[in-house]
């Protein structure tokens, strides 16, 4: 099975930006497609983003567009969430998934990278 490990994750002003990185090693094929989720204590987790490998579409939640965005470095399997004008109610794990095929759901999860904005 495919690893991911995130990291960048931690504490910022409203206002303000991070970028998550998410690692990926192991068995990474086949690969559909790799996205972020996040999930807030007591509420269910939701779909961020999720970029296509074949051809780098990418699919934003409403909450998120035009402040977030998704990019790739194939050379160093890493996929990375660009996090702009964070807001408090951005407050969440943010888990790396990996999607082995179309029609597979999402296989493999990272452990999860604590973001916290303050208002």
């Amino acid at each position: 099975q495919a690893q991911l490990a995130e990291s960048g994750g931690g504490l910022v002003q409203a206002g303000g930006s991070l970028r998550l990185s998410c690692a990926a090693s192991g068995r990474t094929f086949p690969r559909f497609a790799m996205g972020w989720f996040r999930q807030a204590p007591g509420k269910e987790r939701e779909f961020v983003v999720r970029i296509i490998w074949s051809g780098g579409n990418t699919y934003y939640a409403d909450s998120v567009k035009g402040r977030f965005t998704i990019s790739r470095d194939n050379a160093k399997d890493t996929v990375y969430l660009q996090m702009n004008s964070l807001k408090p109610e951005d407050t969440a794990v943010y888990y790396c998934a990996f999607q082995s095929t179309m029609g597979s759901g999402y296989d493999y999860w990272g452990r999860g990278t604590q973001v916290t904005v303050s208002s």
